[in-house]
């Protein structure tokens, strides 16, 4: 039903919603939505909750994942995902856009735009992609801050603190690390780039009654996991941040392809969404329904008495 109708919002908050989500048995799993489309396509298959890459909000950009939007930036893409889908949805906040009264607003922007969640890495700017080389981290202690900092400003809003560390500090550094943020205020920990199941148990194993973020990005330093894999090691929930997109992406750059080498569309008819398929996935006539059921004109029988 069209969002426009104040019965068909969730009366319970994101935050709240969220947390409920990850109560329940059995690994949470939020595949990655980089648009509307994408969040109404996620819900259809039957997710029930939502990741939003900061990688894939800038490749979508036509710009590099290094730390360079802007808070309002991320609440446009924060409030499409949400009222397409109404799901629970996962921020990823990067390094909080500044030190901590930056993370506080981003904190309390992101939750007033709908989001249920958010990470936090402890890198510095220019940031990277947590499987490249090369990641500059921040002081432990300084992160810790932006993790107290946003648990103070958010309502109900679940903080999970990412570390980078493993590359460079190893797995001690790392646990070390996760046990500082949980001590600040952190609800869940997302050990980012970790490379075998061996690293991945050995970190579960050391972090006990702690949610736990496993990320399943593909083309980098993770071995393919499945959802059940991840959770027989440990983890609460589980991301495929830029699938979707990479996906969109390979089949648009062949319909371009297409267009330039054969003057038109016409051989790849067959792999496109149809009309019919765009509309009922966006609830065309559910708006139509609408729509006239607000416009239609009622004329009064005759003059009330006094």
């Amino acid at each position: 039903m069209p969002y426009l109708v104040a019965s068909d919002l969730p009366s319970e908050s994101a935050g709240r919603r969220f947390r409920e989500l990850l109560k329940r048995p059995g690994i949470l799993k939020l595949p990655g939505a980089h648009n509307g489309m994408a969040a109404l396509q996620a819900k259809a298959a039957g997710f029930e909750g939502l990741y939003l890459s900061g990688a894939a909000m800038t490749a979508s950009m036509g710009l590099p994942d290094l730390g360079i939007i802007t808070v309002d930036e991320v609440c446009f893409f924060i409030r499409q995902l949400v009222r397409a889908s109404g799901l629970p949805l996962l921020v990823d906040a990067d390094t909080g856009y500044g030190e901590a009264l930056n993370v506080m607003h981003a904190v309390r922007v992101f939750e007033e735009a709908g989001a249920g969640a958010l990470h936090l890495e402890d890198q510095i700017l220019p940031k990277k992609c947590g499987h490249l080389n090369d990641k500059r981290l921040a002081d432990a202690h300084d992160m810790a801050a932006k993790v107290a900092a946003a648990a103070k400003a958010r309502r109900d809003l679940l903080i999970i603190a990412r570390t980078d560390a493993a590359a460079s500090e190893g797995l001690d550094g790392a646990v070390a690390r996760a046990k500082l943020y949980m001590e600040a205020g952190a609800d869940a920990i997302f050990p980012e780039a970790l490379n075998t199941e061996e690293t991945f148990r050995a970190f579960a194993k050391r972090m006990p009654g702690v949610p736990l973020l496993a990320n399943m990005t593909e083309f980098g330093k993770t071995a393919f996991f499945t959802a059940a894999e991840f959770e027989s090691m440990g983890y609460s929930m589980v991301i495929w941040p830029v699938s979707a997109l990479r996906v969109a992406n390979k089949a648009q750059s062949e319909l371009y392809a297409a267009i330039a080498r054969d003057g038109g569309t016409h051989k790849l008819v067959d792999r496109m969404q149809t009309r019919a398929e765009l509309y009922a996935t966006i609830g065309l006539h559910d708006y139509e329904a609408l729509d006239a059921s607000i416009v239609e004109t009622i004329v009064p029988e005759g003059m009330p008495q006094r």
